[in-house]
């Protein structure tokens, strides 16, 4: 009777199935555990996330966390890390000169409509004559009720105000306190760099809509004058104010407005038909396409000197550090590319402005080398003193934990969802299989919401992949994102009154520090899961299915960490049903849910022969 602990380091996770071997190969299944996974996957760095795990295994067992004695053998997977970026960070730049614009969403601006007029300062303003169009420039050192008394006595003296730009986030409050409406622009931090005595134009759009004259360049056009070259220039600006609630345009004779071009690069697929490229610009689907034809794959290269080219330099840099290989061993063997959009910062402007350009996200897979592996079996085995050795590739053993979900039989596919690839394998009556391991998975997905929504905190990407959002209306009720109403029985925290955010649990809402709508938070999250496991699911399966041909499938069971989603295996379902093809998913063991499906492989693939 042996102990063996199969051990699967996955991306995001490191997952233990313990259990006791008999002479006869049966095996009991004594305890599962996971933990999040420490470094890089497939890299030395994974061995304390490795002990954590197994200690939780242990105790779970009925031993002491740290009696490793206990085991006999580990297994573990061959690990392939991936790595996922933004290859293309924009496809232009917007630089302005001279202060041209300002153009932002503050939570708060007051007012509404338009107004055009010279640029003026605050102290200026008791200096202005009769019936001359003026906007005001509100520095913010001046009090929110000085300011709005000063405008209404320039109101009264015939001084035609037209609109407001303000530093501090006074815009409702001024608008209260007005004669008459104007539009107001307010947290505006650089507005000691507004140009003075130009002509200008702000706008202000009302409650959920957003402006319509600042974001066409013909309107901007028929405003100023523009000559057909001048308009041709400005259309740099009213792009990046597309979607604003409120923007600023201002005319300077020197202000000048370029639109400069960052290249993105091609990407070279080498296949033993020769190299092939396309360039990033042309899309996730072309790069897609062609990734296709060159399978299989021998390597990946980004052209030097673009923003690919130093992606797959990073990838290549960071993993012959970590595993100790030179950087001509290290070979990329798959690559997911998905369409997003890039919050770009506008070079020249005064408020903070970003504009949305079209980008590339990627990720890609490091050939697995026995080498890698070899120096992490070795690190585990002289650290736990417990002799270690490498079981098989992921998708191999992930469809051996499938096969003991209950009421599956050969033959079968299974989908292993995890967070940073996509498995898929199939295996036929005889118990021969078929498997591919692609880039991309819950990682990627982060990626891209990161990317779209402009979030710097991977955390907060997680959570809202992860949780369904709902919108607080009332201290007592919230809207979800279905559209229905929830209601409470205590009061909710008054910080979250009118915000945006996620239901962490029944009891549990966190709020997003983000000013977007719920609608736009929750189209880039499906839209991220859709782009990287519909698809990813379909090209696997495509990989493994006889003869090519998706609908030779039955069944797929959905196995992994990502298939705990609250809704992704419903996204591949719909996907995978237009091909005739039943789905859903996999109980491991009868108990474990989708999780520890290679784990659960890596013990069933022993045969006590070690």
């Amino acid at each position: 009777m042996a102990i063996v602990a199969g051990i699967d380091i996955g991306n995001s996770t490191t997952e233990v199935a313990l259990a006791e071997v008999s002479s006869g190969d049966g095996k009991t299944f004594l305890a599962s555990a996971l933990h999040p996974t420490t470094g890089l996957k497939g890299t030395v760095q994974n061995l304390r996330g490795i002990r954590l795990a197994l200690g939780k295994a242990i105790e779970a067992a009925g031993w002491d966390r740290g009696d490793f004695g206990k085991v006999d053998l580990i297994r573990l997977n061959e690990a392939a890390p991936v790595i996922g970026d933004v290859a293309m960070e924009t496809v232009t730049e917007t630089v302005i000169t001279e202060s041209t614009m300002i153009g932002h969403n503050p939570s708060t601006p007051g007012g509404l409509g338009i107004g055009v007029g010279v640029t003026v300062a605050y102290d200026d303003l008791r200096n202005q004559a009769r019936d001359e169009s003026v906007v005001v420039v509100i520095p913010g050192s001046i009090d929110f009720e000085a300011a709005a008394g000063a405008v209404n006595e320039a109101i009264d003296r015939g001084v035609n105000v037209k609109a407001l730009i303000c530093q501090n986030d006074d815009g409702v409050l001024i608008s209260n306190r007005l004669s008459r409406p104007l539009p107001i622009v307010d947290e505006v931090s650089a507005i000691d760099k507004i140009p003075l005595g130009m002509d200008s134009c702000v706008e202000v759009a009302g409650p959920g809509r957003v402006i319509e004259v600042l974001a066409n360049p013909y309107d901007v056009a028929t405003i100023f004058g523009l000559s057909p070259e001048e308009t041709k220039q400005i259309v740099p600006v009213t792009r990046a104010l597309v979607g604003n609630r409120s923007a600023v345009v201002i005319r300077t004779p020197m202000g000048e407005v370029k639109e400069r071009s960052i290249p993105a690069g091609e990407i070279s697929i080498d296949s033993p038909n020769g190299r092939k490229n396309v360039d990033v610009e042309a899309g996730a689907e072309a790069i897609m396409n062609l990734l296709s034809v060159c399978h299989p794959i021998t390597d990946i290269f980004g052209q030097p000197g673009t923003n690919v080219g130093g992606m797959m330099e990073r990838v290549r840099t960071t993993m012959a550090k970590l595993t100790g290989l030179s950087i001509a061993e290290i070979h990329i063997q798959d690559l997911l590319a998905v369409d997003t959009m890039v919050p770009q910062k506008v070079v020249g402007g005064l408020a903070g402005e970003f504009s949305q350009e079209n980008g590339v996200a990627l990720a890609v897979m490091v050939k697995t080398a026995k080498l890698p592996m070899q120096a992490v079996a070795e690190a585990v085995s002289e650290d736990i003193g417990i002799k270690v050795e490498i079981g098989g590739v992921e998708a191999d053993m992930a469809i051996r934990g499938a096969l003991t979900t209950p009421g599956t039989d050969r033959p079968i596919a299974i989908l292993d969802l995890g967070a940073g690839s996509s498995d898929a394998s199939f295996m036929k009556y005889d118990g021969s299989v078929e498997l591919i391991h692609l880039a991309g998975a819950g990682n990627m997905v982060n990626t891209v919401i990161c990317s779209e929504l402009g979030i710097e905190d991977p955390e907060l990407a997680e959570s809202i992949k992860r949780y369904p959002l709902c919108k607080v209306e009332s201290a007592y009720h919230v809207r979800q994102e279905d559209g229905t109403v929830r209601f409470f029985d205590r009061p909710l925290a008054p910080d979250l009154f009118g915000r945006v955010a996620l239901a962490i649990s029944d009891d549990i809402l966190q709020p997003i520090p983000l000013r977007v709508s719920m609608e736009k938070v929750r189209m880039v999250r499906r839209k991220a899961k859709k782009e990287v496991f519909v698809t990813n699911a379909l090209r696997a399966l495509e990989h493994v299915a006889p003869a090519g041909n998706v609908r030779m499938i039955d069944h797929v069971v959905l196995v992994g960490g990502s298939a705990k989603d609250f809704e992704i295996p419903t996204m591949v379902t719909d996907a995978l049903a237009r091909y005739g093809v039943v789905s859903g998913r996999g109980n491991v063991r009868g108990s474990e849910g989708p999780r520890n499906a290679v784990a659960t492989g890596l013990v069933l693939s022993y045969r006590g022969t070690s």
